[in-house]
């Protein structure tokens, strides 16, 4: 039944899980946690939320755009039932905004294996990086990816590797402007500390940390079969596959040192990790068996949820 629905790119889909999110926001904040928001702060999470609702149609975007996956919906799919792990993810504006300008550089990376307009969506990358650190400073080892991705694609020209330097300066300048005006100078040098935060505390409670390893085991075990299945494949999604490894490496080290009671950046690596859940469920040929991992797969993160709920 979910192989049915999800298995294609139809609106129900988006309207299901679009529904769903919605509802589950609202539960996070108002049932579980039981916070409550002035007029100005539920106009400000009014914003918020649409920008994460929004997101689901941009991760559905870049795997259709860049035929990352085949034509189903389940990498949006496993997005949300991510979220639902994670559900405290939802409490953090930081990582919601973070994590959507990630998603853009995302977009333009992957569209580099093209090799059309390749210095324009290098800058275009790199101000979307630029602009999430505005978020989490540590965002701006993203910029990582973004050389990796000249490394894969078109290396030998020496101008593509001052082009992130470029994106920095530019958005530099622009926010030092704006700051200026508004008379917050201060928040580069208070912002832009590069901590190494790591919250003991957090990390020591086991439902936390449990999770958070059994999480990353899981999608380095499902990628190393992606890589295994995906062997035979041409050289464009090989290299398009390991932008997606690196890029969920790259989000497990920055949520290392940024978690904490209040800050929850695993959220930025769910895209990465929805592409790899993927990949898997459609290598599987078996309907019966796909239909059964698909059904355990949207179980167990209401079971986590719910027993989270009740024992907090």
């Amino acid at each position: 039944m979910i192989s049915s629905i999800f298995g294609k790119t139809k609106p129900i889909n988006y309207i299901i899980l679009l529904a769903f999110l919605f509802i589950f926001y609202c539960t996070v904040h108002f049932l579980v946690y039981k916070l409550s928001f002035t007029i100005e702060q539920l106009l400000l999470q009014s914003v918020v939320l649409g920008i994460l609702l929004f997101s689901i149609f941009v991760v559905n975007f870049v795997v259709k755009r860049n035929q990352i996956t085949g034509t189903n919906s389940f990498t949006a799919l496993f997005y949300v039932l991510l979220i639902v792990v994670f559900h405290a993810v939802v409490l953090d504006n930081n990582a919601i905004l973070c994590s959507f300008f990630l998603l853009l550089a995302h977009r333009r990376l992957i569209s580099l294996k093209s090799l059309k307009e390749v210095k324009l969506k290098l800058l275009d990358a790199s101000l979307w990086v630029a602009l999430a650190s505005i978020f989490y400073d540590w965002a701006l080892i993203y910029f990582i990816l973004i050389f990796a991705a000249i490394y894969f694609y078109e290396p030998k020209n020496i101008r593509n590797w001052l082009i992130p330097f470029l994106g920095v300066f530019t958005l530099g300048i622009i926010l030092f402007g704006f700051l200026t005006v508004v008379d917050q100078q201060q928040f580069i040098s208070d912002h832009y500390r590069f901590e190494f935060s790591l919250d003991i505390n957090f990390f020591a409670y086991w439902g936390n940390s449990t999770k958070m390893v059994i999480y990353a085991i899981f999608v380095l075990i499902i990628g190393l079969w992606a890589f295994f299945k995906l062997g035979k494949l041409g050289m464009g999604k090989i290299m398009t596959m390991r932008l997606i490894a690196i890029s969920f490496a790259i989000g497990m080290g920055l949520t290392l040192l940024k978690t904490s009671e209040s800050s929850f950046p695993v959220l930025i690596t769910f895209f990465p990790a929805a592409v790899l859940f993927t990949k898997y469920i459609e290598v599987i040929k078996k309907v019966n068996i796909k239909e059964i991992a698909l059904m355990i797969s949207v179980l167990v993160p209401f079971v986590i949820f719910l027993a989270e709920w009740i024992v907090k």
